[in-house]
């Protein structure tokens, strides 16, 4: 284990890694070493903008990945970013080799992190109910254009989801692994995380498809004006309809949920 000082800034890694590079970005002001991801990434400032930084190759002290591995999926994003680009989606800026790694720099974005392990969660949760339904309403429309665009969410939650407490704005910071259809499970269980996934994501040789997109979406709800996992009615905080709609889009069988998320959506918006 050894610790690196950027700008002031420590953290730790496995081994060394060259980081003269991120100087040319500008000054770090925020560093991101816990993913299990494999990626580093740091909030860099120039005199022009603020970027996000985003690292593959360094040897994190919490990766799940060897650094080969995570340097491929980071390439492999790129094509992801460049496809579902969207008003919704965190711009990216550019990406390239560097020495013993891959690097891709984003805009940054003044917002907070919905993700149950930040202490923003409880923001969020606290969050009026017109305001929730506004963020639902982002998501819910980027991921109708993902799916207009053939890609199927993967390990989509509530760490992708920012908002700007402020401005009031939502933003999607990561499509990692949102895959091109067809999706066949060979993992058994994929990646992601238990609250949003659909069972299909457990099942090896299943089918991932748009109707498993339906149950992301559902189980989104269920997070922002729910219970997470417990989708009892006593725990909903929006309309008797829309838990009706919510519950119908995370059935167990596929065949029951809404067949697209177009049809989700109308029934959605035609009770908000």
């Amino acid at each position: 284990m050894i610790t690196k000082v950027i700008d002031g800034l420590s953290f730790d890694l496995k081994e060394d890694f060259d980081f003269e590079f991120i100087a040319e970005y500008g000054q770090v002001f925020a560093v991101f070493d816990k993913q299990d991801s494999g990626n580093l990434c740091f909030g860099v400032q120039n005199p022009y903008k603020k970027l996000f930084l985003k690292i593959a190759g360094a040897a994190t002290t919490e990766s799940s990945t060897n650094g080969d591995e995570t340097i491929s999926r980071l390439q492999s994003t790129i094509a992801v970013y460049e496809e579902l680009c969207h008003p919704r989606l965190i711009g990216m800026v550019e990406h390239k080799e560097i020495k013993e790694g891959y690097l891709a720099v984003f805009d940054w974005f003044e917002g907070e992190c919905m993700g149950k392990q930040y202490q923003s969660f409880h923001k969020f949760i606290a969050l009026p109910l017109e305001e929730k339904l506004s963020i639902y309403n982002d998501i819910l429309l980027f991921h109708i254009h993902a799916n207009e665009r053939g890609y199927i969410a993967i390990d989509f939650y509530d760490g992708c989801i920012m908002y700007d407490f402020r401005t009031k704005q939502t933003m999607i910071c990561d499509v990692e692994f949102y895959q091109k259809k067809p999706v066949i499970n060979t993992m058994g269980r994929m990646w992601g995380s238990t609250r949003y996934m659909s069972p299909e994501e457990f099942q090896l040789g299943a089918e991932i498809d748009e109707r498993s997109n339906v149950f992301v979406m559902g189980a989104t709800a269920f997070q922002l004006f729910g219970g997470g996992l417990d989708r009892s009615f006593e725990q909903w905080k929006g309309t008797e309809r829309h838990y009706a709609i919510a519950l119908k889009a995370v059935n167990e069988d596929k065949s029951e949920r809404y067949p697209t998320i177009n049809e989700y959506y109308e029934a959605w918006m035609k009770e908000s």
